[in-house]
């Protein structure tokens, strides 16, 4: 088994990817309010702050500060999924299951990145707020609902129009082009 090196910083800052098993799935913007809600009992249970965030279909990008002495970011999204998890169970959503019965919503591993100084974390934020830009859901980044980018406006710490309008200059943002 491939043994996984996780950057343990107690009190740290860490981008993560997240992602759903099935990646066809919109589950994540259509119990959306259940995400919310599993991570607000996560909160309540540990606590963290979400520093930025954005829900996409099949996968959300977040940036999550621990409280000082804590380093258990693995035991926060543990909550969090499991909480998600009930809801779609309890909600008779479609969830399919491992070989051994476990329900295979969400993928067992998820990406992060300790946060390393107030550069990193301006990098990480824009990655997050314009990710749904990157992924072809949107032409600006404002025009995507399930983003902390709209707290980031409310509080003046970017304007509205950050990042233009994708639709107007035609770039793909990093994606490869299909090959005609």
């Amino acid at each position: 088994m491939v043994r996984y090196r996780r950057n343990f910083v107690p009190g740290g800052s860490y981008f993560f990817t997240v992602t759903l098993a099935d990646r066809r799935s919109s589950a994540l913007v259509d119990h959306v309010d259940a995400l919310r809600a599993a991570f607000r009992v996560a909160r309540r249970e540990r606590q963290f702050a979400i520093d930025a965030i954005a829900i996409l279909p099949d996968h959300l990008h977040a940036i999550l500060t621990l409280p000082p002495g804590d380093a258990d970011f693995s035991g926060r999204w543990r909550r969090i999924k499991g909480h998600f998890s009930s809801h779609m169970i309890a909600s008779n959503a479609a969830v399919k299951r491992h070989q051994n019965g476990k329900f295979a919503l969400w993928q067992r591993r998820f990406w992060e990145h300790t946060i390393r100084d107030e550069g990193d974390f301006a990098r990480h934020v824009d990655y997050i707020h314009f990710n749904p830009v990157k992924h072809g859901l949107v032409s600006r980044v404002r025009d995507w609902p399930h983003s902390s980018f709209h707290l980031y406006v409310r509080q003046g710490l970017l304007p509205a129009d950050w990042a233009g309008d994708a639709s107007e200059d035609g770039r793909s943002y990093g994606e490869r082009g299909e090959k005609t």
